[in-house]
């Protein structure tokens, strides 16, 4: 007989959880070094050529769609609230290109002879709920039984053409400011060790599931250049993303960074996620770090997001109202954390 729900553990079937569960970079970019690039269409405005967070297709001179998916193992216990984590952090891919979502179809794959139907239905009505607040249908899925849980959504989206917010259109000089405070993954491995007090659960359950809204209303700014948001690659990953793209370089001061809380004291006790290293050695020889540089920062600015902030490259002048359009959907931690700048692709930390 399957436990009752409310002894259910979700973390316990999962060998990694939320964005931490991602393929390395280094390793996804080796595998798909070989991928055929063939026959794109022309009305294909973003594909895979910059790693960009959804693809953009053009339907006429004032609708695009903007196409994603994003799924994932258990970043906490609770059924309902991993559902809200897992769709928020699907459709902020819609949102960080600057498009606005539609609807939604559920991925689902749970391992059937362990988990209660119960506790399914919980997952799957946590993601419906997120969905609701914005006004979107799940309009169907599909489901598969598997050996770890799994959930996530294919999110669809609408953007005017000319308003698209790609990652590689990041100018020199251009503010970096982020939406988000940084520590979601450090707090899940505190979780995972069973040292997570309730007050930094608070704290991450309410970052993972904020919905990144106000990427559609920077979308209307032609000051903001470029956006994308940060999750399983962490902030330097996310932000080297931008460099490559744009050929540009990008500074950050690592004072000026919003982080969560408790995970800052998690983070000096030396708690992380094993994706905080795995990300290193996928890029570490692209990022320049102060000395000294405690290991316990470096994991910080490597730690994977899940359901992270939007990272946004704008002009100088323009930081004070894109920070307000975060301020008016209640993201109190967004701040100005660096710049862009002429250069090799390469991010400095000081």
């Amino acid at each position: 007989m399957n436990a009752p729900t409310d002894l259910i553990r979700l973390t316990q079937f999962s060998h990694g959880g939320g964005c931490g569960c991602k393929i390395a970079p280094a390793l996804l970019t080796e595998i798909l070094a070989q991928a055929p690039i063939r026959g794109l269409p022309k009305e294909l405005m973003v594909g895979i050529e910059s790693g960009d967070d959804a693809a953009v297709y053009r339907l006429n001179d004032e609708q695009a769609l903007v196409a994603t998916t994003d799924f994932f193992t258990p970043i906490v216990d609770d059924p309902y609230d991993f559902g809200r984590i897992a769709a928020t952090n699907a459709l902020s891919d819609v949102y960080a290109m600057g498009g606005r979502p539609i609807f939604a179809l559920a991925i689902v794959g749970m391992p059937i002879d362990k988990l209660p139907v119960a506790a399914i239905q919980k997952v799957i009505a946590g993601g419906e709920s997120v969905c609701a607040k914005i006004g979107i249908p799940i309009a169907g899925g599909h489901s598969i039984d598997t050996l770890e849980p799994i959930y996530g959504l294919v999110a669809l989206g609408l953007v005017h053409p000319d308003k698209v917010k790609r990652n590689d259109r990041a100018r020199a000089g251009d503010a970096l400011v982020l939406g988000k405070p940084l520590g979601v993954g450090i707090l899940s491995a505190a979780l995972k060790q069973g040292k997570l007090f309730p007050a930094g659960y608070k704290q991450m359950l309410a970052a993972t599931t904020m919905l990144n809204t106000p990427g559609s209303r920077l979308a209307e700014m032609e000051a903001v250049h470029a956006m994308t948001d940060v999750t399983g690659f962490g902030l330097a990953g996310h932000l080297l993303g931008i460099c490559r793209g744009s050929k540009l370089g990008a500074e950050v001061r690592f004072d000026a960074l919003p982080l969560l809380p408790e995970a800052l004291e998690w983070a000096r006790q030396g708690v992380a996620t094993g994706a905080s290293d795995r990300n290193w050695k996928s890029y570490g020889t692209e990022v320049k770090l102060p000395e000294p540089f405690p290991d316990w920062k470096r994991k910080l600015i490597t730690d994977p997001q899940t359901s992270g902030g939007l990272l946004v490259a704008c002009a100088p002048e323009a930081v004070e109202a894109v920070i307000a359009e975060f301020r008016r959907e209640g993201f109190t931690h967004a701040a100005t954390i660096g710049a862009m700048r002429s250069g090799e692709a390469k991010l400095t930390v000081y």
